[in-house]
């Protein structure tokens, strides 16, 4: 249908090698015959699938389980937070510190 159009690749050599190859097939191939029996392969047999049943000691300690991974993930965020915050305060306190420094050497103190 459509077919791009490659350019030939000039080498370092000289000699010019096109990227396209022929269409055609060179030599005749013969067909393979297979050897094997073609029977379909059995079903597989369905394996019946228990449900999952959560007793009250187990449905609490996924409660519990849950709850301590919220926590601990609150936690985390809120400390990368504190971390954000204190490293904001800081470079701001030490541009103006800087900037009476500046300041102060350009008068000639």
């Amino acid at each position: 249908m459509l077919q791009p159009r490659i350019p030939v690749n000039p080498l370092p050599t000289g000699t010019v090698i096109p990227l396209t190859q022929p269409t055609t097939p060179t030599t005749a191939v013969e067909p393979v015959t297979c050897h094997h029996d073609h029977t379909p392969a059995p079903a597989p047999v369905a394996v019946p699938r228990t449900t999952v049943q959560l007793t009250p000691g187990s449905t609490l300690a996924l409660a519990a389980g849950s709850g301590a991974v919220v926590l601990v993930v609150g936690a985390v965020l809120v400390s990368m937070l504190l971390v954000v915050t204190i490293t904001g305060v800081s470079v701001a306190l030490i541009a103006v510190v800087l900037r009476l420094l500046v300041r102060d050497m350009q008068k000639g103190r």
